[in-house]
């Protein structure tokens, strides 16, 4: 009998220092591993989620990682429980800034940053302009510039294309949440056996429940275009020449089947990043740290022994 996975870290909306002009405050909702004993972990890590993701998308890793570092997930503006931006602004920059600002709120000291996807490009920004908020870099499938995209980022390009990414998105919302989810599933799983009732019924209930929120599928549009922008930017802005200011230990790890990213690019990563270990995972889609949790874990938690301001064990 397959045991039952462990419930979603509990959440609060923070409010947030982000520089929105005129337009207010930014709120964001983040899910926590439990702080604040003297047991508690010293070291402190913050894990952003891909396109069309949450911070419930690191539940399982960050299960795995709470003995080492006190972990904080963030649902991206727009995404999860988190309200759109006052600004609008779904930009990879946007993000960033977000982030940054959760980051300076949650530590004192620098902290070990997670991204995937879309929160790969979010997390490689704030590790090259803010280095002394980021001690290790750990990157599951990250959505850099690739000039031969996949299947998969072709459609997200053609969702940002604007009125056809609306017209797309209000046709979508017919089809029954179900049928939508087993198909995103499918294009970033490599093994849908390994996803489990109580997760897939936790993920249908979500969808619904995004579905009612007025501003979700400008939320998911917003988003397409803020990446698909970077596959387009060059000069230093370029994700890639950031990457190469990036000071912090990187991990780098790859799915052999994603169907999104493709596993290729780790070649570039390994000449860009420099400091820099690939991990490439056979067996993983996408999202390694949602299918292979363990696997995922035992990479990081290698890494955050490597940069800990204090020896992990001591």
């Amino acid at each position: 009998m397959v045991a039952e996975p462990i419930p979603s870290w509990p959440g609060e909306m923070v409010d947030l220092s982000v520089d929105q002009g005129n337009q207010g405050k930014q709120r964001v909702h983040v899910r926590s591993t439990p702080h604040g004993s003297t047991e508690s972990p010293r070291e402190t890590a913050v894990y952003v989620h891909g396109l069309a993701g949450s911070a419930t998308n690191w539940t399982d890793l960050m299960g795995e990682l709470s003995d080492v570092v006190i972990g904080h997930a963030i649902d991206l503006p727009g995404a999860g429980h988190s309200p759109e931006p006052p600004d609008g602004d779904y930009s990879v920059a946007a993000h960033a800034r977000t982030v940054v600002a959760l980051i300076e709120r949650v530590s004192d000291t620098p902290v070990h940053l997670f991204g995937n996807s879309l929160g790969g490009a979010v997390s490689v920004r704030v590790a090259a302009a803010r280095p002394d908020l980021v001690r290790s870099l750990t990157l599951v499938s990250p959505a850099l510039p690739d000039l031969l995209p996949r299947y998969g980022p072709a459609r997200v390009a053609l969702s940002a294309v604007p009125r056809l990414g609306e017209w797309v998105a209000d046709r979508l919302r017919a089809v029954p949440a179900e049928r939508r989810l087993n198909a995103t599933l499918g294009l970033c799983y490599a093994d849908l056996d390994r996803i489990h009732p109580t997760r897939l019924r936790e993920a249908q209930e979500e969808l619904r429940r995004r579905d009612g929120l007025p501003y979700a599928a400008g939320a998911m549009i917003g988003s397409a275009r803020g990446i698909v922008a970077e596959y387009f930017r060059r000069g230093e802005e370029n994700l890639w020449h950031q990457a190469a200011l990036v000071l912090a230990p990187t991990l780098v790890i790859h799915g052999r089947h994603d169907r999104l990213v493709n596993p290729r690019m780790a070649a570039r990563a390994g000449r860009t990043f420099p400091h820099v270990r690939l991990v490439l995972l056979p067996d993983a889609g996408h999202v390694a740290q949602m299918e292979l949790p363990g696997r995922v874990a035992r990479e990081a938690r290698r890494l955050i022994a490597e940069t800990a301001l204090v020896p992990i064990g001591e």
